[in-house]
């Protein structure tokens, strides 16, 4: 008997550490319930069971179920005091019934007693609490034989499980209550009229950056936290810069920080700053960035390349707007502006645990999404106005750009966006022979781009094939411009980067080869008729030279 006990003690044991293992995996709760119960009703050798939560109009309706079909879980449907699962969740007192078939008050509604006609089956229900409220009911089903164990053992094992299901649905409710209002903040920050703005130190006439300057002045005046989303180089320290100087803080510091830049305990140091003695070299007190930002804006650059440790320590201070020194005691509170950016997919990061879920909703409130350059080609020529007026001020020079330089240069794919734009027009400005800049002007019409080097080096160990090879048009790289070319258009194509999309690998195929519609087809190994098709189809307008 002491056996058996031990052996019913110890499956107990591990089937709450499974359970507890399920609900803290995820907060999709109609994913993570099912499971846990599936796991409980495995594990105990149980028939069924069901979990029924109280709904916003207080009838009882089935979230989920083990051993039900479909159409038996949608009956899982009471009143408060109606039937056993109803006068459970009134009363908040667990119920045990040793014999569904003797008990007037069980419903049936789901067919319990009828799949076992011969056997005695027990129903046990018990309250999912959390917070001094009721949230629903936990029930499950057994058949009753000489090895099953007590019914108190029964209880006591649905209690705890319920227990767990209660904390996680309330924390599923704050999350959830906390995203929503975060959403409809947003929407009431963006819901504006559309007049045409202007930001100092960014050009941008198309309507995307329209947008974005239209969200900027929309919350700028704000203490929202801001989260600047886009490519590296497409100006997203410009935009931070812009927010800040808009805002009622344009008066107070405005302090940047790259979290890419320092590791882990260097970052806490330059952000919470340090007590004289903290560390090896520590000679003195230093304030940290949010003491130095103190009345102003902080702008964190890279904030999804801190560690997760760190993660933890950042988030303490977004809710607490406190901190303490390094090597100190005493919590410093200070009242800044955040404003963070990332070119990192966030979101991926949260579902493969590699940012905080928590983290990622304290600072995505309002989201700036920051088009790359081949998305708002238009805004080019000004672009290169301004770069141009720029360094013919700074170098004492004349240049001026042609017609054919700018379709040129409106006509690449641009990976690095307005930073190597701007390094394209410099060095090329710098080199240039003449005053006037052409389409010969530009190094990649010698192969001699250095962003093509820098995406198209070939592995040592490559060999050229010494005839092209067919390359079905899924397989074909691209995301690199007109001057990204360093073999001949007919050649075989580069190892590397493979891009996304038929669309972006038939204009990468068309930038690559001047826009001619013959050497895309025989890059792509494809007929000119098969070319002329594809551009059609994806309605991709050829440009004309």
């Amino acid at each position: 008997m002491g056996s058996t006990h031990h052996e019913r003690a110890s499956i107990e044991l591990l089937t709450i550490y499974q359970v507890s293992k399920i609900l803290g995996g995820s907060l999709d709760i109609h994913k993570t319930f099912r499971e846990a119960i599936n796991t409980l009703v495995s594990m105990m050798g149980w028939r069924r069971s069901a979990v029924v939560l109280s709904s916003d109009d207080g009838s009882l309706v089935g979230l989920c179920a083990v051993g039900l079909s479909s159409e038996e879980s949608q009956r899982l449907q009471f009143a408060p005091g109606e039937g056993i699962v109803g006068r459970v969740f009134a009363a908040g007192v667990p119920m045990v019934v040793p014999d569904i078939g003797r008990e007037p008050m069980f419903l049936n509604r789901t067919g319990a007693a009828d799949q076992s006609p011969n056997e005695t089956v027990a129903y046990i229900a018990t309250p999912i609490k959390a917070d001094r409220r009721i949230l629903g009911v936990l029930t499950m089903d057994r058949v009753v034989t000489d090895r099953t164990g007590s019914f108190d053992e029964d209880a006591r094992l649905l209690a705890m499980v319920a227990s767990l299901l209660g904390q996680n649905l309330l924390l599923h409710r704050a999350v959830s209550f906390e995203h929503d209002r975060m959403v409809d903040e947003t929407r009431r920050l963006t819901k504006a009229l559309k007049p045409v703005y202007q930001l100092d130190q960014v050009i941008g006439q198309s309507g995307r950056m329209q947008q974005v300057f239209a969200e900027v002045h929309q919350v700028a005046p704000a203490r929202t936290t801001v989260l600047l989303r886009g490519e590296s180089g497409t100006g997203k320290e410009v935009i931070a810069r812009a927010i800040h100087n808009l805002s009622p803080r344009k008066d107070q510091p405005f302090i940047r920080v790259n979290c890419a830049a320092l590791t882990e305990s260097l970052l806490e140091s330059e952000l919470f700053g340090h007590e004289k003695g903290a560390f090896t070299g520590a000679m003195g007190t230093r304030k940290g960035r949010f003491e130095m930002a103190h009345g102003g804006t902080l702008f964190l650059d890279e904030i999804g390349d801190i560690s997760a440790s760190f993660q933890a320590k950042l988030l303490r201070v977004l809710q607490e707007r406190e901190f303490e020194r390094v090597g100190g005691s005493q919590p410093i509170r200070v009242d800044v502006r955040l404003v963070l950016a990332t070119n990192r997919n966030l979101e991926k990061m949260v579902a493969s645990g590699e940012f905080r879920a928590d983290l990622y909703y304290r600072i995505n409130v309002v989201s700036v999404f920051l088009p790359p350059l081949r998305e708002r080609r238009e805004d080019i020529p000004l672009m290169v106005e301004y770069f141009l007026n720029r360094f013919n001020r700074e170098n004492q020079r004349q240049i001026r750009v042609t017609p054919q330089a700018l379709r040129v240069l409106t006509s690449c794919y641009w990976p690095g966006n307005v930073r190597e734009l701007e390094n394209c027009v410099e060095r090329t400005a710098t080199m240039a022979l003449s005053e006037a800049l052409t389409d010969l002007s530009f190094p990649c019409h010698d192969n001699r781009c250095l962003t093509q080097v820098l995406h198209h080096i070939e592995r040592e160990d490559a060999v050229r094939p010494a005839r092209p090879v067919r390359i079905p048009i899924e397989e074909v790289p691209m995301g690199r411009g007109a001057e990204d070319s360093l073999v001949e258009p007919d050649a075989a194509a580069v190892e590397g980067d493979k891009p996304e999309g038929e669309r972006e690998r038939l204009i990468w195929a068309m930038e690559r080869c001047g826009w001619v519609q013959a050497k895309a087809a025989r890059l792509l190994n494809i007929t000119p008729r098969q070319m002329g098709y594809a551009l059609q189809k994806h309605r991709i307008e050829v440009r004309k030279f």
